[in-house]
């Protein structure tokens, strides 16, 4: 099983690589799988993957899917994990 951990760019430092933050850990991560890196995707939040962003992810999904990292980690706790029903 493979693992992307969500993250944030903080800044661009060229067309090919963005400098994600991922749970306080900043990298530079390649974004050719993106389409390239540039300025209007600062903010924006991302999966990665051995060194490559691989999925635009939305804040909340990003959000959600470190705190779940954290639970299993025991870095955080919990009763149970959140189900969404229908």
């Amino acid at each position: 099983m493979c693992i992307a951990i969500p993250g944030k760019i903080k800044a661009i430092v060229n067309e090919n690589t963005a400098t994600i933050d991922m749970g306080g850990i900043c990298r530079d991560v390649n974004m050719d799988l993106m389409g390239g890196a540039n300025k209007s995707m600062i903010g924006k939040h991302f999966l990665v993957h051995v060194g490559y962003a691989i999925s635009e992810i939305s804040e909340e999904e990003s959000e959600e899917t470190m705190r779940i990292f954290k639970i299993i980690a025991g870095l955080e706790e919990t009763d149970s994990f959140k189900s969404e029903s229908p």
